[in-house]
């Protein structure tokens, strides 16, 4: 790798914006994982996806039972994870890294898994 090639680089890593350089290290840990991006999983289709916890919301229904709502973004796109009569599981919280799977279904055009299997991983 030529000097003019590594300089390049530096200079393109530090003229890009934060998000930038996050979405592109959740897309990386995507791959290192075995996960299918979420802007890749049709629907429909068992998916086994990666990313990091962004919001965690309980949905309380009128006449039904609770729903934990969890928003897990890889970089490529946000994907809604919800489990059903659930108010809180230990351990997903805003931050944490997810490696789930489940069978995805589009709901008013975002993919969503109901009651995934998932593992919490150390990191990215």
């Amino acid at each position: 790798m030529s000097l003019r090639t590594s300089f390049g680089k530096v200079a393109d890593r530090l003229t890009r914006s934060e998000t930038s350089l996050e979405r592109d290290e959740l897309r990386e840990a995507t791959k290192k994982h075995g996960g299918t991006p979420i802007c890749d999983a049709t629907d429909r289709s068992v998916a086994s996806c990666c990313g990091t916890v962004r919001s965690v919301s309980l949905r309380p229904r009128t006449g039904t039972v609770p729903a934990m709502v969890v928003d897990l973004d890889d970089g490529s796109r946000t994907m809604n994870l919800v489990w059903l009569g659930r108010r809180r599981i230990g351990g997903i919280e805003p931050g944490v890294y997810l490696k789930v799977k489940g069978r995805v279904t589009y709901l008013k055009g975002v993919p969503t898994i109901f009651n995934p299997a998932y593992e919490i991983k150390q990191g990215q």
